[in-house]
């Protein structure tokens, strides 16, 4: 694996762009959450796909499918960011947290799990804290079935964290959102209740919620008990498959302070509701969620109108 680009802030997070060979290149992300120290959490973002084949309106990924990483290569960005800071492979780091999630669906590559299992034999990295975040794709029960196994036997007791990006309460908005066959609520609910066990985390369900779209707290109450799920809202960011798909965010990233409605709902609903707005200086890096630089490099050599208030970190150089 070659780097070829990078950029970011050290205090906030730094994208990277790699040439794995034949022609297909690779993006991940190391970031920090301001203003908590790197020692106290520090975060990677790796990505599991060469392209994505799912497709979602809100994300510069799904483009140009080409495969999957292997578990070599899956390793390769996890071991530059680590050899980078911590030359010995010990990573002193109290929640160092691996999200599968820069590039495409993580169900889609069995390599994944391989990763989560090898990581501790490894580094030395007593925080490891692992992240799957999914659509929940049908068609992958051996993934879901292995993902379960593995958690129960090393990563109890907190030490994993789920998480279902569904996007809207409403069965046709859902699809639109996320054009794959997936599972149904009631097949995620009853695949996140085997999972979930006395002292682990909540499991996550995630809206990246557009303006408009439905958000509906006796929906997530009829399959999904908020003992065992927080609700977990970000913006929409600003990609160009989000403009181009006429999506605008509920959330207004620049007004942290600002209160919902659809929120306060989910709250009196007996929801644990996370508003999760990151520093808005990711957007202009290219390192959120849906971001995807190498479809603004792309874009912008094409001589086409780049997206707005994102990505304004790379310039393409030709």
């Amino acid at each position: 694996m070659r780097i070829v680009e990078s950029t970011g802030r050290e205090d906030i997070a730094t994208v990277y762009i790699a040439d794995v060979g034949d022609g297909r290149l690779v993006e991940f992300v190391e970031s920090v959450q301001p203003p908590v120290p790197r020692e106290k959490k520090w975060v990677l973002i790796i990505s599991v796909l060469f392209g994505c084949p799912v497709g979602c309106p809100i994300c510069d990924a799904g483009q140009q499918y080409q495969g999957k990483l292997s578990k070599e290569q899956l390793f390769d960005q996890i071991d530059f960011a680590v050899r980078r800071r911590f030359d010995d492979g010990a990573i002193p780091v109290e929640k160092f947290k691996i999200q599968f999630a820069r590039m495409g669906e993580p169900a889609f590559n069995p390599a994944v799990l391989d990763v989560i299992e090898e990581v501790p034999s490894r580094y030395d990295v007593p925080g490891f804290l692992p992240s799957v975040s999914t659509v929940a794709p049908r068609g992958c029960d051996a993934f879901f079935e292995r993902l379960l196994t593995l958690k129960r036997e090393r990563y109890g007791r907190g030490r994993f964290q789920l998480q279902f990006s569904i996007h809207s309460t409403d069965p046709d908005v859902r699809d639109r959102l996320i054009p794959i066959d997936k599972w149904s609520f009631a097949e995620i609910a009853a695949y996140g209740d085997r999972f979930f066990e006395p002292e682990d985390r909540k499991i996550t369900l995630n809206f990246a919620l557009a303006e408009g779209t439905p958000i509906e707290a006796d929906a997530l109450r009829e399959h999904f008990d908020p003992g065992r799920y927080l609700v977990k809202v970000t913006p929409v960011n600003p990609t160009y498959r989000a403009a181009a798909s006429g999506l605008t965010s509920y959330v207004d990233a620049h007004d942290p302070a600002k209160e919902y409605d659809a929120l306060k709902a989910l709250e009196a609903a007996g929801y644990e509701v996370i508003l999760s707005i990151g520093e808005t200086e990711e957007n202009h890096i290219g390192s959120n969620c849906g971001q995807y630089v190498s479809r603004h490099l792309r874009t912008t050599a094409s001589g086409e109108t780049p997206a707005h208030d994102g990505y304004t970190y790379w310039k393409h150089e030709g």
